[in-house]
């Protein structure tokens, strides 16, 4: 059950769910921590809506909660893309398809817990932006996915990769109740997955707006405000025809342009629309009445032009905008606002924060103007209102808001997993089990033991060695000499579990560092007991006499102490160190009291716990757990029947609660277990209980030859190959590893002892039982 660098627990240290604390009650209770998330959309300094928006949400996420790392991953338009910051790790090249589908390799391999993607259609490359959904469809970890245009009425091509998009995301985010509605009712999105989170706003204060006209040289003038970057779809030149009417009331009107023209536009026009405007104002005698501020302005300039507007005013044309981050900055600063009526100047100005004009009519627009400025009162008022909602907006609330749908993104990816898109299936796999392949073990190991961690597929020398681990390989040793296989310098596997064991304590040690010193005077219960099964498999199958004398003298020693454990788990390893013992000693009488205590004690705890409705040892199902029942079935084989009934009803219980409806192996995860009465926790799962299964169904078949037992043990085996909640192999034939563990998102890409050892004694185990198993292996594989 262990994992790293992500987990680093060993199997008998209880998992818990993390706790993610969030302020203002954004917390859930048992909720997966989000501690690296990556934004993908434009990033500021290239001049877009889209860059500014992710920029500020990146900011905003990186303030509110600073132990969770916020990437940015951006999209380039123009070769050589742009001088990012440091938030910015990986970017797209706009319309290089093989750029999308690497930066899906990159943030699978990134330990990435949740992708935001920015969606809106133009920024991405291919036929209405389809070329993000060759990234999309490769990821692993949940998605969130913020829409900054619903169209009502989308082409076939939009339409298509909208739904696809919906389909792929965990949580859909929405600035509006229209845009939800739009989803629901025209893309067939569920309403459960929807996130209305309004447009971010800096936090401004509500100021006269003299305050900050001098720095303009605006004093005396009442002034009108739009800002953004030009284009011809924003129709500015109807307030600049509007402007002769609102000049003949209010002679000191000044009209302020201000911002850049969009790149884009700039390649393909240059600054014709710009220039058609200052032509316009001429021709109408108001050019003096017009100030252009031609540039890209930060954040603070933003802030006091905002500051030193009387009225604000977004004249645009496409009646289909349902985000307008400029309309959203203008309310959040508390500016009395006159809009066209598209969706999101509906929805915003509402209930007198603001007033509508019809499209393309100058005369209404110097209509609303005029009563604007004439009616002081109504104006200040409009703004109170405006500034008073716009408080929710604020990017510190939004922030939070967007933490929580990423959480409820997390767990809903917990409860619900999702197979990969791109998997092996065993449909696509032979029948044949895999070949043998050692090789991955062989790199974990050197001339001291073998190291019980992995980065990737290289040895984490940091995290030294375990006896657990140790314990194991030695066992796959005995199995592959049987099998005629061979692990090659498996004698120092042996040599370590003698240099555990703490001859003035009786007692193995578990952990040693990578400089060979002991971390500790005295291992775990559990540790020991896996040793005692170690020396007992060495003891009963191996054919190298010198490695059963220095096993036989260790199992005497350390034997005795292992009566007074009182750990379940302690029991079941030591009860299968006998019970393969006395296969070729089965008159020692120490050994058959050992076993035999320790079975009453597991037996007496079956039938204090068990129910009809819990058939089961503890009051909690949590790891190693087939060990127990297989302990049981191995005393019963001996000869115990209460033993062989209690084994056969528990482990059969043991495999329905971990058989999804999909009839795959789900063991119950680590992220907190499976107690009576609660909910089974579904991830992370653990190659070892994979491997436990596989041990004591074949053990079960063994002793109640019934074919429910060969499914079951075929069942949890094709867990390591991709029959899984992920369709994704954790078994990896290129190294001979096998991957840490199935995370809700994706596989655990490193490849430690316990892992890899917990899919080689399988394996080995499936083919000694080939004649049994490969009918129905074969069958269902090309059924």
């Amino acid at each position: 059950m262990r994992q790293q660098p992500e987990r680093t627990e060993r199997m008998e240290d209880k998992a818990v769910m993390a706790q993610t604390q969030l302020p203002d009650g954004v917390g859930l209770e048992a909720t997966p921590k989000v501690r690296r998330v990556v934004v993908i959309g434009n990033y500021l300094p290239r001049q877009c809506g889209i860059a500014t928006f992710t920029t500020d949400l990146c900011e905003a996420l990186g303030r509110e909660f600073p132990e969770a790392e916020c990437i940015a991953l951006p999209v380039n338009d123009i070769p050589g893309g742009y001088s990012y910051p440091e938030r910015v790790r990986f970017a797209l090249e706009q319309d290089d398809l093989n750029s999308y589908s690497a930066a899906a390799d990159f943030l699978n391999i990134s330990n990435v817990d949740l992708v935001c993607l920015q969606h809106e259609y133009g920024i991405f490359g291919g036929p209405a932006g389809s070329h993000i959904l060759a990234l999309l469809r490769e990821l692993r970890m949940p998605l969130v996915t913020t829409l900054h245009t619903v169209l009502r009425e989308p082409d076939p091509n939009q339409r298509s990769v909208l739904e696809e998009i919906i389909h792929l995301s965990d949580r859909l985010v929405v600035m509006t109740e229209r845009g939800a509605e739009f989803l629901r009712s025209i893309y067939g999105a569920p309403a459960s997955k929807i996130d209305i989170i309004p447009h971010g706003i800096p936090d401004v204060p509500f100021v006269d707006p003299n305050f900050y006209k001098d720095q303009f040289g605006l004093e005396g003038k009442k002034v009108l405000l739009t800002f953004g970057l030009l284009s011809p779809n924003k129709g500015i030149e109807h307030v600049i025809e509007a402007l002769p009417a609102v000049l003949k009331k209010h002679p000191d009107v000044m009209y302020v342009i201000v911002g850049a023209t969009h790149p884009h536009v700039h390649r393909r026009e240059g600054e014709s629309y710009r220039l058609s405007l200052q032509r316009l104002a001429r021709a109408l005698g108001v050019d003096r009445h017009v100030s252009f501020h031609s540039r890209f302005v930060s954040l603070d300039e933003l802030t006091q032009f905002l500051g030193a507007a009387d009225i604000y005013i977004t004249p645009y044309l496409n009646p289909a905008q349902i985000v307008s981050g400029t309309l959203a900055y203008a309310v959040g600063a508390g500016k009395a606002v006159i809009s066209t009526p598209y969706w999101h100047a509906e929805e915003l100005l509402s209930d007198g924060r603001g007033v509508l004009a019809p499209f393309r009519d100058p005369a209404a627009l110097a209509q609303r103007i005029i009563e604007l400025l004439d009616d002081e009162v109504l104006r200040h008022s409009m703004r109170k209102r405006a500034y008073l909602y716009a408080r929710r907006m604020t990017w510190p609330k939004v922030a939070r808001s967007y933490m929580r749908s990423f959480v409820r993104a997390c767990e809903d990816r917990l409860r619900t997993p999702r197979p990969a898109f791109i998997a092996a299936t065993l449909a696509d796999r032979p029948a044949e089990l895999p070949e043998w392949n050692p090789d991955h073990l062989l790199r974990l190991t050197d001339s001291t033991g073998v190291l019980q961690h992995a980065v990737f597929t290289i040895p984490n020398y940091s995290e030294g060695y375990t006896t657990d681990d140790n314990a194991r390989a030695a066992i796959l040793a005995v199995l592959a000499e049987q099998s005629g296989l061979s692990v090659p310098g498996a004698e120092r596997y042996l040599s370590f579990l003698w240099h555990a064991f703490h001859v003035e304590n009786r007692r193995f040690r578990n952990y040693m560092g990578y400089d060979r010193r002991w971390l500790e005077a005295c291992g775990s219960e559990d540790s020991h007991a896996r040793a005692l099964w170690a020396l007992g498999t060495v003891i009963g199958r191996s054919s190298d006499e010198g490695a059963r004398g220095l096993a036989g003298r260790l199992f005497d020693m350390a034997l005795p102490v292992a009566t007074a454990f009182t750990s379940p788990r302690a029991w079941a390893f030591t009860i299968l160190g006998c019970q393969e013992y006395l296969r070729r000693f089965a008159g020692d009488r120490a050994a058959q009291t050992a076993r035999d205590a320790l079975a009453d004690k597991l037996l007496g705890l079956f039938r204090a716990n068990s129910a009809p409705d819990w058939v089961w040892f503890e009051d909690v199902v949590a790891y190693c757990n087939a060990r127990l029942p297989q302990a049981l079935l191995a005393v019963g084989a001996a000869g115990r029947e209460d033993c062989l009934e209690a084994g056969l009803r528990s482990l059969r219980w043991l495999v329905e609660i971990q058989r999804s409806e999909q009839d795959h192996f789900v063991p119950v995860g680590s992220n907190g277990f499976y107690r009576r009465g609660g909910e089974k926790a579904r991830f992370d799962q653990q190659p070892v209980e994979a491997g436990d299964m596989v041990s004591a169904c074949l053990l079960a078949h063994r002793v109640d030859p019934d074919p429910y037992w060969l499914q079951a043990a075929r069942r949890a085996f094709e867990w390591f190959l991709g029959r899984n909640d992920l369709r994704l192999p954790l078994y990896d034939p290129g190294t001979g590893g096998c991957r840490d563990g199935l995370h809700p998102d994706r596989a655990n890409q490193n490849q430690g002892a316990e892992a890899t050892l917990a899919f080689l004694m399988a394996l080995l185990e499936m083919r000694q039982s080939a004649n049994l198993i490969q009918p129905v292996y074969g069958a269902h594989l090309v059924s």
